[in-house]
């Protein structure tokens, strides 16, 4: 059974950085596309970042308008982890972070949440003006 486990959420004043993790029980994680998506107070859950397989070691990134230049995407397949990278941060950037998973190459369709199958508990990001 797929497991996603996240960590390094925290409280982090304006223009600071935090790491996220997301550690994964999958056994083929290399293939899997992976993505971060956060719910702030009172508004509907929102893509943030994907990162997809595509051949051999190649992997396509994607970014919502909104964090590109400052978040990063990542993962280290020996370690089954997915990592989000974030710098500059903004107050608006305060949310609870999730980290998503599905075995499909989500080439067009990696900012639809209903394209996951796997989610994580959720991680607490708040960034203080």
């Amino acid at each position: 059974q797929v497991q996603l486990v996240e960590s390094g959420g925290g409280l982090v004043q304006a223009g600071g950085s935090l790491r996220l993790s997301c550690a994964a029980s999958i056994r083929t994680f290399s293939v899997y596309s992976m993505a971060w998506f956060r719910r702030a107070p009172g508004k509907e859950r929102e893509f943030v970042a994907a990162i997809r397989w595509s051949s051999g070691t190649t992997y396509y990134a994607y970014y919502t308008d909104s964090v590109k230049g400052r978040f990063t995407i990542s993962r280290d397949n020996a370690e089954n982890t997915l990592y989000l990278r974030m710098n500059s941060l903004k107050p608006e950037d305060t949310a609870v972070y999730y980290c998503a998973a599905t075995r499909e190459s989500v080439v067009s369709s990696y900012a639809l949440s209903n394209k996951y199958n796997y989610w994580g508990q959720g991680t607490q990001v708040t960034v203080s003006s």
